[in-house]
Protein backbone atom coordinates (compact mmCIF):
# COMPACT_ATOMS: atom_id res chain seq x y z
CA UNK A 1 0.00 0.00 0.00
CA UNK A 2 1.40 3.58 -1.10
CA UNK A 3 1.46 6.75 1.24
CA UNK A 4 -1.84 8.24 -0.37
CA UNK A 5 -3.47 5.02 -0.39
CA UNK A 6 -2.95 4.73 3.42
CA UNK A 7 -3.84 8.10 4.41
CA UNK A 8 -7.00 7.99 1.78
CA UNK A 9 -8.20 4.47 3.33
CA UNK A 10 -7.07 5.97 7.52
CA UNK A 11 -9.14 9.41 7.47
CA UNK A 12 -12.02 7.46 5.44
CA UNK A 13 -12.54 4.74 8.45
CA UNK A 14 -11.90 7.76 10.75
CA UNK A 15 -15.19 9.34 9.30
CA UNK A 16 -17.17 6.45 8.65
CA UNK A 17 -16.75 5.50 12.68
CA UNK A 18 -16.29 9.16 13.68
CA UNK A 19 -19.50 10.68 11.66
CA UNK A 20 -21.37 7.06 12.33
CA UNK A 21 -21.25 7.61 15.89
CA UNK A 22 -22.50 11.27 15.66
CA UNK A 23 -25.14 9.34 13.31
CA UNK A 24 -26.56 7.07 15.26
CA UNK A 25 -26.58 9.45 18.27
CA UNK A 26 -28.25 12.26 16.80
CA UNK A 27 -30.95 10.75 13.91
CA UNK A 28 -34.55 9.42 14.76
CA UNK A 29 -35.20 6.40 15.12
CA UNK A 30 -31.29 4.54 15.72
CA UNK A 31 -30.79 1.87 18.05
CA UNK A 32 -28.45 4.54 20.00
CA UNK A 33 -30.75 7.80 19.66
CA UNK A 34 -29.59 10.02 22.68
CA UNK A 35 -27.18 7.97 23.65
CA UNK A 36 -25.18 11.05 24.40
CA UNK A 37 -21.48 12.71 24.83
CA UNK A 38 -19.55 10.04 26.38
CA UNK A 39 -20.65 7.40 23.47
CA UNK A 40 -19.90 9.70 20.93
CA UNK A 41 -16.41 10.56 22.50
CA UNK A 42 -15.86 7.30 22.71
CA UNK A 43 -16.82 6.20 19.32
CA UNK A 44 -14.55 9.18 17.80
CA UNK A 45 -11.74 7.63 19.97
CA UNK A 46 -12.00 4.26 18.73
CA UNK A 47 -12.61 5.81 15.17
CA UNK A 48 -8.84 7.47 15.49
CA UNK A 49 -7.66 3.64 16.90
CA UNK A 50 -8.97 1.92 13.78
CA UNK A 51 -7.60 4.52 10.56
CA UNK A 52 -4.42 4.84 12.53
CA UNK A 53 -4.06 0.83 13.26
CA UNK A 54 -4.98 0.61 9.50
CA UNK A 55 -2.20 3.25 8.27
CA UNK A 56 0.08 3.89 10.25
CA UNK A 57 2.93 1.00 8.73
CA UNK A 58 2.40 2.61 5.38
CA UNK A 59 2.74 6.35 6.27
CA UNK A 60 3.16 7.62 9.59
CA UNK A 61 -0.62 7.74 10.03
CA UNK A 62 -1.01 11.61 9.91
CA UNK A 63 -4.67 11.31 8.76
CA UNK A 64 -4.96 15.31 9.32
CA UNK A 65 -3.72 17.99 7.63
CA UNK A 66 -2.87 19.56 11.11
CA UNK A 67 -0.82 16.74 12.02
CA UNK A 68 0.83 17.01 8.15
CA UNK A 69 1.61 20.49 8.30
CA UNK A 70 3.38 19.88 12.26
CA UNK A 71 5.87 17.26 11.09
CA UNK A 72 6.51 19.23 7.99
CA UNK A 73 7.27 22.18 10.26
CA UNK A 74 9.26 20.20 12.48
CA UNK A 75 11.21 18.42 9.69
CA UNK A 76 9.87 15.48 10.03
CA UNK A 77 8.26 15.26 6.88
CA UNK A 78 9.70 16.37 3.13
CA UNK A 79 8.10 19.18 1.90
CA UNK A 80 6.84 17.81 -1.35
CA UNK A 81 4.93 15.23 0.56
CA UNK A 82 2.87 17.60 2.24
CA UNK A 83 0.15 18.08 -0.91
CA UNK A 84 0.35 14.25 -1.49
CA UNK A 85 -1.00 13.36 2.19
CA UNK A 86 -3.63 16.57 2.61
CA UNK A 87 -5.17 15.42 -0.81
CA UNK A 88 -5.45 11.66 0.42
CA UNK A 89 -6.87 13.00 3.83
CA UNK A 90 -9.47 14.98 2.09
CA UNK A 91 -10.37 12.72 -0.12
CA UNK A 92 -10.70 10.10 2.46
CA UNK A 93 -12.90 12.38 4.32
CA UNK A 94 -15.14 13.19 1.22
CA UNK A 95 -15.57 9.21 0.67
CA UNK A 96 -16.69 8.63 3.98
CA UNK A 97 -18.32 11.31 4.76
CA UNK A 98 -20.72 9.93 1.68
CA UNK A 99 -20.60 6.47 3.26
CA UNK A 100 -22.17 7.66 6.38
CA UNK A 101 -25.07 9.03 4.65
CA UNK A 102 -25.79 6.03 2.19
CA UNK A 103 -25.93 4.21 5.68
CA UNK A 104 -27.99 6.29 7.35
CA UNK A 105 -30.25 7.29 4.54
CA UNK A 106 -33.17 6.23 6.11
CA UNK A 107 -32.77 7.68 9.49
CA UNK A 108 -31.65 11.13 7.87
CA UNK A 109 -35.03 10.82 5.70
CA UNK A 110 -37.01 10.42 9.11
CA UNK A 111 -34.83 13.39 11.01
CA UNK A 112 -36.31 16.55 11.12
CA UNK A 113 -33.72 18.79 12.67
CA UNK A 114 -31.25 20.02 10.15
CA UNK A 115 -28.92 20.91 12.45
CA UNK A 116 -29.07 17.58 13.68
CA UNK A 117 -28.25 16.18 9.88
CA UNK A 118 -25.44 18.80 9.83
CA UNK A 119 -23.80 17.92 13.06
CA UNK A 120 -23.54 14.18 11.53
CA UNK A 121 -21.14 15.54 9.03
CA UNK A 122 -19.30 19.02 10.75
CA UNK A 123 -19.17 20.61 13.64
CA UNK A 124 -20.34 23.89 15.24
CA UNK A 125 -19.85 26.04 18.00
CA UNK A 126 -22.38 26.35 21.14
CA UNK A 127 -21.61 29.71 21.85
CA UNK A 128 -21.30 31.42 18.42
CA UNK A 129 -18.35 33.14 18.85
CA UNK A 130 -15.94 32.43 16.40
CA UNK A 131 -12.91 34.06 17.46
CA UNK A 132 -13.34 31.74 21.02
CA UNK A 133 -14.15 29.00 18.80
CA UNK A 134 -10.67 29.39 17.12
CA UNK A 135 -9.02 29.54 20.45
CA UNK A 136 -10.51 26.55 21.38
CA UNK A 137 -9.89 24.41 17.90
CA UNK A 138 -6.24 26.03 18.62
CA UNK A 139 -5.93 25.03 21.99
CA UNK A 140 -7.45 21.02 21.18
CA UNK A 141 -5.23 20.48 18.58
CA UNK A 142 -2.12 21.48 20.33
CA UNK A 143 -3.26 19.12 22.94
CA UNK A 144 -3.55 16.53 19.97
CA UNK A 145 -0.37 17.07 17.93
CA UNK A 146 2.48 18.15 21.06
CA UNK A 147 1.65 15.01 22.84
CA UNK A 148 2.60 12.87 19.91
CA UNK A 149 5.92 14.42 19.58
CA UNK A 150 6.48 14.18 22.97
CA UNK A 151 5.08 10.10 22.60
CA UNK A 152 7.33 9.68 19.56
CA UNK A 153 10.74 7.66 20.27
CA UNK A 154 13.50 10.05 19.17
CA UNK A 155 15.65 6.66 18.33
CA UNK A 156 13.19 5.28 15.68
CA UNK A 157 12.57 7.22 12.14
CA UNK A 158 11.37 4.78 10.19
CA UNK A 159 9.11 2.35 11.69
CA UNK A 160 7.68 0.21 9.03
CA UNK A 161 7.40 2.54 6.56
CA UNK A 162 8.24 0.78 3.24
CA UNK A 163 11.79 1.49 2.03
CA UNK A 164 10.54 3.07 -1.28
CA UNK A 165 9.19 5.72 0.82
CA UNK A 166 11.94 6.59 3.11
CA UNK A 167 13.34 9.40 1.68
CA UNK A 168 10.02 11.49 1.46
CA UNK A 169 8.48 10.21 5.47
CA UNK A 170 9.71 10.03 8.62
CA UNK A 171 7.75 8.58 11.27
CA UNK A 172 4.83 10.42 12.44
CA UNK A 173 2.19 8.55 14.30
CA UNK A 174 3.42 5.03 13.31
CA UNK A 175 5.67 4.89 16.62
CA UNK A 176 2.94 5.24 19.07
CA UNK A 177 0.83 2.28 17.92
CA UNK A 178 -2.86 2.93 17.41
CA UNK A 179 -3.93 2.61 21.11
CA UNK A 180 -2.41 5.61 22.89
CA UNK A 181 -3.47 8.35 19.99
CA UNK A 182 -7.34 6.76 20.26
CA UNK A 183 -7.54 7.37 24.07
CA UNK A 184 -5.59 10.99 23.63
CA UNK A 185 -8.37 11.66 21.01
CA UNK A 186 -11.31 10.05 23.64
CA UNK A 187 -9.65 12.93 26.49
CA UNK A 188 -9.59 15.64 24.16
CA UNK A 189 -13.40 15.24 23.43
CA UNK A 190 -14.42 14.44 27.51
CA UNK A 191 -12.52 17.36 28.56
CA UNK A 192 -12.23 19.80 25.91
CA UNK A 193 -15.26 18.97 23.09
CA UNK A 194 -18.04 20.91 24.59
CA UNK A 195 -17.31 23.82 23.14
CA UNK A 196 -16.90 23.27 19.37
CA UNK A 197 -17.39 19.89 19.17
CA UNK A 198 -13.64 19.37 18.73
CA UNK A 199 -12.89 19.02 14.92
CA UNK A 200 -8.91 18.99 15.41
CA UNK A 201 -8.66 17.92 12.22
CA UNK A 202 -9.28 20.28 8.90
CA UNK A 203 -10.19 17.32 7.03
CA UNK A 204 -12.21 15.71 9.26
CA UNK A 205 -14.35 18.55 9.20
CA UNK A 206 -13.82 20.76 5.78
CA UNK A 207 -14.23 17.15 4.10
CA UNK A 208 -17.20 16.25 4.91
CA UNK A 209 -19.03 19.93 5.19
CA UNK A 210 -18.28 19.34 1.17
CA UNK A 211 -20.10 16.21 1.22
CA UNK A 212 -23.32 17.48 3.37
CA UNK A 213 -23.48 20.42 0.23
CA UNK A 214 -23.74 18.66 -2.42
CA UNK A 215 -25.56 15.04 -1.45
CA UNK A 216 -29.42 15.30 -1.78
CA UNK A 217 -29.90 14.63 2.15
CA UNK A 218 -33.76 15.53 2.79
CA UNK A 219 -34.01 18.70 4.72
CA UNK A 220 -30.84 19.53 5.40
CA UNK A 221 -30.45 22.92 5.67
CA UNK A 222 -27.46 25.23 5.16
CA UNK A 223 -23.86 23.41 5.47
CA UNK A 224 -22.39 26.62 7.35
CA UNK A 225 -19.82 27.91 5.53
CA UNK A 226 -19.75 30.87 7.52
CA UNK A 227 -17.98 28.90 10.44
CA UNK A 228 -16.07 26.25 8.19
CA UNK A 229 -12.95 28.30 8.48
CA UNK A 230 -12.32 27.77 12.12
CA UNK A 231 -11.68 24.33 12.01
CA UNK A 232 -9.26 24.34 9.07
CA UNK A 233 -7.42 27.45 10.63
CA UNK A 234 -8.04 26.84 14.55
CA UNK A 235 -6.39 22.90 14.18
CA UNK A 236 -3.24 24.03 11.50
CA UNK A 237 -2.31 27.01 13.59
CA UNK A 238 -2.65 24.47 17.07
CA UNK A 239 -0.60 22.42 15.38
CA UNK A 240 2.37 24.87 14.21
CA UNK A 241 2.65 26.04 17.53
CA UNK A 242 3.22 22.45 19.01
CA UNK A 243 5.67 21.80 16.00
CA UNK A 244 7.50 25.08 17.17
CA UNK A 245 7.50 24.14 21.09
CA UNK A 246 8.35 20.47 20.16
CA UNK A 247 11.60 21.77 18.35
CA UNK A 248 12.38 23.86 20.83
CA UNK A 249 12.43 21.53 24.04
CA UNK A 250 12.16 17.97 22.67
Amino acid sequence: MNVFLAELIGTAFIIILGNGVVANVLLSRTKGNNAGWIVITFGWGMAVFVGVFCSNKYSGAHLNPAVTIAMAAAGKLALKMVPVYIGAQMLGAIIGAILVFIFYREHYKVTDDGAAKLATFATGPNIRSLPAAFICELIGTFMLVFPIFCMIDPTIEMGDIPTQYKRNVTLGLGALGALPVGLLVFAIGLSLGGTTGYAINPARDLGPRIAHAFLPIPGKGDSDWGYAWVPVLGPIAGGLLAAGLARLIL
